[in-house]
């Protein structure tokens, strides 16, 4: 059945801080312990993984939100190190470990066993057309130990989103870098300050934001016009639209029961960046 946008958006909300645990310092332990060189080898080898030995421009297509160069700085340099089959298992371990650190007595709850059950049913249900990455995680064994469980179902919904996000953004004109001023300006930042982009070099970064400028959806001092907020969230309620058949395999009352056992999951594995 469908559901509400505003319940899609909510899922959105509640996988983001489960899923990107593996973005913090305790999952990349593991990479450093394997002679992975630092953050972003760890990142690219275990995020790129499922998609066995893609050059880097296979990558950054399907990443699609990394400035030219920057992916091809990591691949295939870390399939040196690792391989994409070790890199899968030392990210679910890494991951894992991390989840269960910031969750504490909630890791063994009752409410974890059944939401990671829940999730892992939306996530294997979703479509995998036009979805690269989304599929490449699809044909990955689903992990019985519940957090592991529970992580690896979150990274399945948020990447099966990223991709169709991904897809709006192209289907919009706004490239991977565009994207990440776009999104920059709708949390209250100048986007020289953004973490994913301040990094560029000055010239390239400039040059998006005239781009952005040109097109009339960034103002002169840097900030959205009225076109540039509503392109910003006509992208995402189209990203929401892309998301929801995820979902489709719950009743109105599973989903809630899935929205309810993760706020205090997410709220807990949030908690931790703050």
């Amino acid at each position: 059945m469908s559901h509400p946008l505003t319940k899609v958006h909510r899922m959105f909300e509640l996988i983001e801080p489960i899923a990107t645990v593996t973005y913090s310092e305790v999952a990349n332990e593991p990479f450093l312990a394997v002679g992975i060189r630092n953050f972003w080898d760890g990142y690219f080898a275990g995020r790129a993984a499922p998609l066995g030995l893609a050059p880097a421009e296979v990558v950054h297509a399907v990443f699609y939100n990394f400035a030219d160069g920057e992916v091809a700085r990591h691949i295939p340099w870390v399939w040196g190190k690792i391989t994409p089959q070790e890199a899968i298992a030392v990210r679910e371990r890494g991951s894992t470990a991390a989840l269960r650190q910031r969750l504490g007595a909630l890791a063994d709850s009752p409410g974890l066993a059944r939401a990671a059950d829940l999730a892992v049913r939306a996530a294997v249900s979703a479509p995998t057309d036009g979805r690269a990455l989304y599929a490449g995680l699809r044909a990955l064994d689903v992990p019985e130990e519940p957090v592991a469980r529970l992580w690896h179902a979150t990274t399945l919904l948020r990447e099966h989103r990223g991709d169709g996000h991904n897809a709006v953004l192209l289907a919009n004109g706004v490239g991977g870098t565009e994207g990440h001023v776009l999104l920059a300006l709708s949390l209250g930042m100048r986007a020289e300050e953004f973490g994913r982009i301040h990094h560029l070099p000055a010239a390239q970064l400039a040059a998006v934001i005239d781009g952005l400028r040109a097109r009339g959806l960034v103002n002169a001092a840097g900030g959205f016009t009225t076109a540039g907020r509503e392109i910003k969230e006509r992208i995402e309620a189209l990203t929401d639209e892309l998301a929801a058949p995820a979902y489709d395999v719950f009743s109105a009352d599973d989903l809630d029961e899935l929205i309810a056992a993760l706020e205090p999951l997410a709220a807990a594995a949030q908690s931790a960046d703050h």
